[in-house]
């Protein structure tokens, strides 16, 4: 038996870390089923043009790419290690079902419209959350950011951590450059994850 097995498998036996794993995967699910109709609400109000300094100053790029390559990569890191660390998994399950739900609540009490000059992120695998249309007033706070972050949080090894700091960081800068979001929502989405991460945490035990 591998030591992955073995980690899982003695994590397992113990009732109380499959009820958290059943209850945060049903959750998650519920959560996934809502999201389309949340972003298609959404995405019908009108909400606030903030005049971002920064965002005025730089021309739109379209780094869609980029961004794909900095997000994924890190998840495919972060979901590995998870499945080889019972704790890393159960961290970053519940982390992601604090992040959906803080998100739906800022996004729900800071209604904004889209940056001006935005260029559609192409995002072939995030985008399928959305529904079938694109939305662009998921803003405060970033999602791909806060995402990325949360895997810097929840890794364990240093090298980890490195990459996916600094997988975070790009994806933030380069969604600046992108007009995907106002300054406001990168700044702000380290800090609702941290707090995310800490409830998560404290779940974990």
């Amino acid at each position: 038996m591998t030591n992955q097995q073995n980690n899982w498998t003695i994590a397992w036996q113990q009732p109380l870390f499959r009820k958290k794993i059943y209850a945060g995967v049903i959750i998650l699910l519920i959560i996934l089923i809502v999201l389309p109709f949340f972003f298609k609400f959404i995405e019908t109000r009108n909400g606030s043009q903030l005049n971002d300094w920064l965002l005025n100053k730089l021309p739109a790029y379209n780094v869609s790419l980029a961004i794909f390559i900095f997000i994924w990569g890190a998840t495919l890191l972060c979901l590995f290690r998870a499945f080889q660390t019972p704790g890393i998994f159960m961290v970053l399950l519940w982390g992601y079902i604090f992040l959906f739900i803080s998100r739906m609540f800022t996004i729900w009490f800071f209604p904004l419209n889209a940056p001006l000059h935005l260029i559609a992120l192409t995002d072939p695998i995030s985008n399928t959350f959305y529904g079938r249309n694109y939305i662009t007033k998921d803003l405060f706070y970033s999602g791909h950011t806060a995402t990325v972050f949360l895997f810097f949080l929840c890794l364990e090894k240093k090298r980890d951590k490195i990459i996916a700091l600094i997988c975070s960081v790009a994806v933030g800068v380069l969604l600046i450059f992108q007009h995907v979001h106002y300054t406001i929502d990168i700044l702000f989405a380290p800090l609702f994850t941290f707090i995310c991460y800490k409830l998560a945490a404290k779940i974990r035990g």
